[in-house]
């Protein structure tokens, strides 16, 4: 077998102007952008794309010119360019099909489904599968063994095999918590070397049936979750025996996200603009992005509308982006405390109504207050579910006394 290298990326999620801004898509280009030169840069043999080349299937005209520019510099180096879909560029239906249909029928690239055996082959060096995205684990489950049936993977011991895929499996140690597994790796099938994966957007590499698995990650920040991740693609070279030594090549392009998480549990919702402001201030950076996550638990009668997302949005001179992310929640009686009201008798109810509004009230006011407000609170409840609208509106007149 002769030796060989190739690139390995996914998810570069073209097109996509997150939060709405022009900045944002052009992000995403340039991040392709960057990663085209370094491929040619490489000079592999030949490029996988796992998937989700596009956020769309419907591309704008913009992106797709700027995706058929650097299509052809590949082209015009001699770096052919093998493509699975993923979920976001799979084909929206049977009549219209995938976008990147016709990047194939123009030399472009080679979409692997859409081929006879949905494969390509490399004389004395590699064969390389590939398999369509069916976007749900139900359709998965169901269609993904009927296309093998129909396209049946052939690996051959005599070469490098590499089996193309966007999908996240059932692999613990793999699925964030915001993705769903589409597959269980029963599904697979054995007698590849290199399993080339997209949709996961963390970089991931571990042994996996008879070869490795490798998620290659995104190109750009598509959550701000995903900060913190690695940026970039796999270049992988394979010797005459036929092992593998990827290696992962870091993208500079990538737009900086800076999350500033804090828990506000028990502040007032004034004080948490205040906070917020100075935590983004102290973050401002020239063309960043500032995620400031507010989580935590408001006091009694607070809203999360009290906070002032506006006055954090303009906190920021240097930042591209201020996005506020409001977590919070607004205080509210315990299920358990909720089950035992409702199953207790009526004057245990009063009781454990008493406690749980001076627990409320006590946030807020002083023991003596928070003790006057409760008993009035109670004394509420029985008018209330009577409809005694006299006696609620003079024990509410006297409170106000």
């Amino acid at each position: 077998m002769k030796a060989f290298s190739f690139v390995h990326a996914a998810d570069f999620h073209l097109g996509y102007s997150q939060y709405g801004l022009e900045a944002r898509r052009e992000d995403f280009d340039r991040a392709f952008q960057e990663l085209v030169d370094k491929t040619i840069g490489l000079k592999p043999d030949f490029m996988i794309i796992a998937g989700d080349l596009f956020n769309h299937a419907r591309p704008s005209n913009i992106t797709l010119e700027n995706t058929i520019k650097n299509f052809s510099r590949l082209r015009d180096a001699g770096i052919p360019v093998l493509t699975v879909d993923g979920s976001h560029d799979s084909a929206p239906n049977v009549v219209t099909g995938t976008i990147l249909n016709p990047l194939d029928s123009a030399g472009l690239i080679h979409y692997l489904p859409r081929h006879e055996g949905a494969c390509w082959r490399k004389e004395d060096c590699c064969y390389v599968y590939g398999v369509p995205n069916f976007r749900t684990r139900r359709k998965t489950e169901e269609l993904l063994p009927a296309f093998m049936e129909q396209n049946k993977p052939t690996p051959d011991p005599e070469l490098f095999n590499i089996f193309v895929l966007h999908m996240a499996l059932d692999i613990p140690s793999l699925t964030p918590p915001y993705i769903k597994a589409e597959a269980p790796r029963e599904l697979i099938p054995e007698g590849f070397d290199y399993y080339a994966a997209g949709h996961v957007h963390k970089p991931y590499k571990d042994k996996f049936k008879t070869g490795i698995l490798i998620y290659s990650g995104s190109t750009e920040t598509v959550d701000y979750k995903e900060a913190k991740n690695d940026k970039g693609f796999y270049y992988v070279e394979v010797d005459e025996k036929g092992t593998a030594s990827p290696q992962f090549m870091r993208l500079r392009s990538p737009r900086k996200f800076v999350v500033l998480e804090e828990d506000f549990t028990g502040v007032t919702p004034s004080k948490i603009t205040e906070l917020a402001v100075q935590l983004v201030r102290g973050a401002d950076q020239e063309g960043i992005i500032i995620v400031p996550v507010l989580r935590g638990v408001l006091p009694a009668e607070a809203t999360r509308a009290e906070v002032d997302v506006s006055q954090l949005r303009s906190a920021a001179e240097k930042a591209l982006l201020v996005h506020p992310v409001v977590l919070l929640r607004e205080s509210e009686v315990s299920e358990e405390i909720v089950r035992s009201i409702f199953e207790a008798e009526f004057k245990d109810l009063k009781t454990k109504a008493f406690e749980y509004f001076l627990q409320i009230f006590s946030e807020r006011h002083t023991r003596d207050e928070a003790e006057k407000i409760a008993r009035v609170a109670v004394s509420l409840i029985e008018p209330l579910t009577k409809k005694e609208e006299e006696k609620v509106k003079q024990t509410l007149e006297e409170l106000l006394k």
